[in-house]
């Protein structure tokens, strides 16, 4: 067992007596009651899980919390705090959710593409944000989304 501190939206965080095996997300969920953050393969394969650690997306489902230790942490509920990033701004107005469970990751994969390339192909916003599974398609309408995100 383990004490792990990192900053999770803004915030100081220390979790005790945790196993540092455990999976993030677990710790988000269950630990913190942060749950906007998705759980669904719990194999990092479908992203519905995806939060940002130290900018970067990664799947929280298999992340170690011992790996969190004196990381930035952002998760859906830290992006902003009254939905006006600009990816939910765009999410909103083009109606991109239908059931919604894999939009929370959608839009951070979305958000931490645009951060580290603000103008990206097509063919890289197709790759990222259709490694985030979406059983509803709602894909033409996140593409729709992104093309008003995209600087050209």
């Amino acid at each position: 067992m383990a004490t792990i501190n990192f900053t999770i939206n803004g915030k100081k965080a220390s979790l005790e007596d945790v196993d540092p095996e455990m999976p993030l997300l677990w710790a988000i969920r269950d630990n913190l009651g942060l749950t906007g953050t998705k759980f669904s393969c719990g194999i990092a394969q479908c992203g519905a899980c995806t939060i940002h650690v130290d900018g970067a997306a990664i799947r929280s489902c298999v992340y170690p919390i011992s790996a969190a230790e004196g990381k930035e942490i952002t998760t859906i509920e830290g992006l902003s705090e009254n939905n006006d990033h600009p990816v939910q701004k765009a999410w909103i107005e083009a109606q991109v959710p239908q059931c919604g469970y894999c939009q929370t990751g959608q839009i951070m994969a979305a958000a931490a593409l645009l951060k580290e390339n603000p103008n990206p192909s097509d063919e890289e916003i197709e790759a990222t944000m259709g490694s985030v599974l979406c059983r509803c398609g709602t894909y033409p309408r996140i593409k729709k989304a992104m093309s008003q995100l995209v600087k050209k």
